[in-house]
């Protein structure tokens, strides 16, 4: 049954005659690097989009074939077969990108998160697996496909980001093994590793400096919840990019079991990211609608940032307690 569904996601990209191949809101290593190996395998006929309005964030505009892409700005709705990559939800498909899944005669989902419902035509979810990257990989090698140095290199920065540098308790053996391959088939570790964690502007050392200066602490220091305003965001020009590994950061605290990040949103929302070691933060975030995965997930509630730290405080306090 497996292969049949694996022979169908290649039979149809291969008859399809115009693809759009699709990351996640907010775009991390993980969706950017998968989508750039599929289209790298694809070829002419496949676009990717990155779901901003301006394009690819600054780390990662290294990535083969990423300078390409198509923006909400400028995506148009021509594509019959769309590719969501690393896309768990639905939801994570916002403005003219879902009304082009929607209009779309297939559409297939590749992904890892254990929350993914299944919501294409063609499903292949992989939730044991560390990133989406890995998950391409093994559909790669069940197609014998040939990995090229450029598709190494993009599988690589999906497994190496989503692994927080082969750091998270996802790395399993056969995750090393996979990464063991991608330096074989020509992706350089180190070069790649720089790349990833070793680029940042200034303005983004400084701004994520301000947001934990100013973290909250609760439950004798066994919580950390960061908030970010847009007047946070304004005052150092900072971008979505800007706000990735402050959780994590939060997190390596010793007596920290769950930290959080939240964004002021549009519209009275907040954007919320949790991490933790040993807390299953993905049952924190189902209760506003969120996903993910054990130690890291995230979600959007339906609130102004001051009112949603306290309803998500209060969850994780309520799991703390059991």
């Amino acid at each position: 049954m497996k292969n049949d569904v694996v022979e169908h996601i290649f039979n149809q990209i291969e008859k399809a005659k115009k693809i759009l191949i699709v990351s996640h809101v907010n775009p991390d290593g993980d969706t950017l690097g998968s989508m750039c190996a599929l289209k790298l395998y694809i070829g002419e006929k496949a676009d990717t989009l990155i779901q901003t309005p301006n394009g690819a964030p600054e780390t990662y505009k290294f990535l083969p074939e990423i300078n390409q892409s198509k923006n909400l700005n400028n995506v148009e709705n021509i594509y019959d077969l769309v590719i969501c990559m690393d896309v768990a939800a639905i939801d994570r498909i916002v403005q003219k990108a879902r009304y082009i899944f929607d209009s779309a005669m297939m559409t297939i989902n590749i992904d890892h998160h254990k929350t993914n419902n299944g919501y294409a035509k063609i499903n292949w979810i992989m939730p044991g697996v560390s990133s989406a990257g890995e998950v391409l990989y093994n559909l790669f090698k069940m197609q014998n496909i040939k990995i090229t140095k450029e598709i190494a290199e993009c599988l690589y920065v999906s497994i190496l980001t989503d692994t927080g540098a082969f750091r998270y308790e996802n790395t399993s053996p056969e995750t090393l093994n996979v990464a063991a391959e991608l330096i074989k088939a020509g992706a350089d570790s180190a070069d790649l590793t720089k790349k990833c964690y070793n680029n940042k502007p200034k303005n983004m050392i400084l701004f994520q400096a301000a947001i934990i200066s100013k973290t909250q602490f609760m439950l004798n220091n066994r919580i950390a919840i960061a908030s970010i305003s847009h007047e946070d965001l304004n005052r150092f020009n900072a971008n979505n990019e800007f706000t990735e590994g402050i959780a994590e950061t939060l997190r390596t605290i010793k007596t920290v079991e769950v930290s959080a990040v939240l964004k002021e949103g549009e519209n009275q929302t907040t954007k919320a990211s949790l991490r933790s070691d040993n807390v299953d933060v993905c049952e924190i975030v189902k209760k506003f609608n969120g996903g993910g995965h054990i130690h890291a997930a995230g979600c959007t509630i339906k609130k102004p940032l001051k009112i949603a730290k306290e309803l998500l405080a209060c969850e994780i306090e309520k799991c703390l307690d059991l």
